[in-house]
């Protein structure tokens, strides 16, 4: 959680930087996004590469349980239908496009803000923060009503990693895998996704 509020912390402390022109022209008309997102990618390819066990554990999952990403994936897709019909102001994309973060917020928020403008960027980063926050708040809920694959669902990319320690809680140390892989493919999706969604 604390990483998350950190991540708020500088969102507003942009906002109000841009609003009060706080910074060069040099520096606000630049391509300094840009530069931004591709050094996000780098990272994420840094970090799914280093990750040697995430391959060799997974022998030993159910491969039934291999299919959790793409349930999140329709469960997901399956709010966003739902939400677009609540906002007819918004095109059913744009409600994709922030769906398709899962919980991925700086890296899915600087995509949309690219492709549909600072305000559904907005929304984006706002949206994938609150994702990760409900995963850490409600986590023993979700595991008790839902079953042990819920909070690992419901944490979409953050499950290998911000929300692993409170997964691992509630779910049980035998699904740690699982989450890490599940977060794995998220994680790797989200690029991808968000620019199809952001183009349609």
């Amino acid at each position: 959680m604390k990483g998350s509020l950190i991540i708020i912390a500088f969102f507003f402390l942009g906002t109000l930087c841009g609003l009060f022109h706080l910074l060069p022209p040099e520096v606000t008309q630049s391509n300094m996004s840009f530069v931004a997102l591709s050094a996000l990618i780098f990272c994420v390819g840094i970090s799914i590469g280093s990750d040697s066990d995430v391959l060799h554990t997974l022998r030993h999952t159910d491969t039934r349980l291999l299919l959790l990403p793409l349930c999140t994936f329709l469960g997901t897709i399956a709010g966003c239908f739902a939400v677009s019909l609540m906002l007819p102001s918004r095109q059913l994309s744009d409600c994709l496009a922030v769906g398709s973060g899962f919980g991925y917020y700086s890296l899915s928020s600087i995509f949309i803000t690219e492709y549909r403008g600072a305000a559904l960027g907005t929304v984006a980063l706002l949206a994938n923060i609150a994702r990760e926050l409900i995963t850490l708040l409600a986590s023993p809920l979700l595991a008790r009503w839902f079953g042990t694959l819920a909070p690992i669902s419901v944490g979409g990319a953050t499950s290998m990693d911000t929300t692993l320690p409170i997964i691992t809680r509630y779910s049980g140390k035998d699904l740690v895998t699982l989450s890490v892989f599940h977060g794995f493919v998220m994680d790797f999706s989200v690029p991808f996704l968000v620019t199809f969604f952001c183009e349609l």
